[in-house]
């Protein structure tokens, strides 16, 4: 099978600006959105990722796309820089804050010359007095040196380019991660089995099922050595610690095996339900709990790499796990 990034080098400029798209959100800038511009009449946008809601009125990023079979260099960046600063004069949008050229190769003597923005907008400004290019050429002589003046005004740090690796790294955080670059499906390992002694870590959702217990059956419910002798309870209890583990062991394997992110997903997916659920009016506590547990059924479940691993007695195990967060209790005030 394929490296994702022996993938990334097939796509065509279509699939790679698509796949640019998806990368850019996932970047700690927080973008109001993010478009796609690439075609004709794009004005040097493919990719914009946009920080305010003035879009290109406002403060903006810029993502090129250079999708080649041989590295990006300055001979073939310096005409992309040139539409930028041609459009900006036009009125098309403001000059973006940053401009970054992303391609599947980016040539050592590009990468150098970025680092040093001084000597990028010299390069610049040399090259912008002899180029024929025709969206300098086509500008009135007033534009052009509005053009030459704004670049002069300009600091280049703007100018970056992306290291491939990084992107791809930052993509496998990404739901379109599992599609784009499906891999090998992994077995899940054996559901874990309740150990007999009580841990710390379940002792809060096991402390709400006591609650639920003591308000239903009355005070010889109010331990765990009282519900050991108690059939419904105890049987009760058993069931709802083995599906606490079920989801327990769904976490650990998607700590080992998938993104971050993945399972919290799942408790997330399973909580946006249940809350309204859980928000009703009911008698008992146990009531509450039962309607959560079966209403946790029905959740359909955000697509990513866990869905497919995530088993009926996982939902009900979540539900636990909401409850150990106290993102769920069961015994309220108000209950009639």
């Amino acid at each position: 099978m394929p490296t994702p990034k022996k993938v990334v080098f097939s796509y065509d400029p279509d699939e790679f600006e698509d796949f640019v798209k998806e990368w850019v959100p996932a970047l700690n800038t927080k973008y109001v959105r993010v478009e796609r511009h690439g075609g004709s009449g794009d004005h040097g946008i493919d990719v914009a990722g946009y920080l305010t809601p003035q879009g290109l009125e406002g403060d903006w990023h810029n993502y090129q796309c250079k999708h080649y079979g041989d590295p990006l260099t300055w001979s073939k960046a310096a005409p992309e820089m040139r539409k930028m600063f041609a459009a900006a004069i036009r009125g098309h949008f403001t000059v973006p804050k940053r401009y970054v050229f992303v391609a599947p190769m980016i040539g050592r003597s590009l990468v150098r010359l970025f680092a040093k923005p001084s000597d990028t907008r010299r390069d610049f400004l040399e090259d912008l007095k002899s180029t024929r290019d025709d969206v300098i050429t086509s500008l009135s002589n007033a534009q052009r040196e509005a053009v030459e003046k704004l670049a002069e005004g300009t600091d280049f740090s703007m100018f970056e380019t992306v290291d491939m690796d990084e992107m791809i790294a930052l993509h496998r955080t990404t739901p379109h991660w599992a599609t784009r670059f499906p891999q090998p499906q992994v077995a899940r390992p054996q559901i874990m089995v309740p150990p007999p002694e009580h841990g710390p870590d379940e002792a809060r959702y096991v402390q709400q099922l006591l609650d639920v217990y003591r308000e239903r059956w009355g005070d010889t419910t109010s331990s765990l050595e009282q519900v050991a002798e108690h059939r419904q309870a105890s049987e009760h209890l058993r069931r709802q610690r083995e599906a606490f583990y079920s989801a327990e062991s769904l976490r650990l394997f998607a700590r080992d095996a998938s993104p971050e992110g993945h399972f919290e997903a799942v408790l997330d997916d399973v909580f946006d339900i249940v809350v309204e659920v859980a928000d009703g009016i009911y008698s008992l506590g146990w009531e509450r709990l039962q309607a959560v547990l079966n209403s946790a059924g029905q959740v359909e479940l955000t697509e990513t790499i866990l869905t497919k691993y995530v088993r009926p007695l996982d939902r009900k195990g979540v539900c636990h796990h909401l409850a150990n967060e106290d993102r769920l209790t069961w015994c309220q005030e108000g209950d009639t």
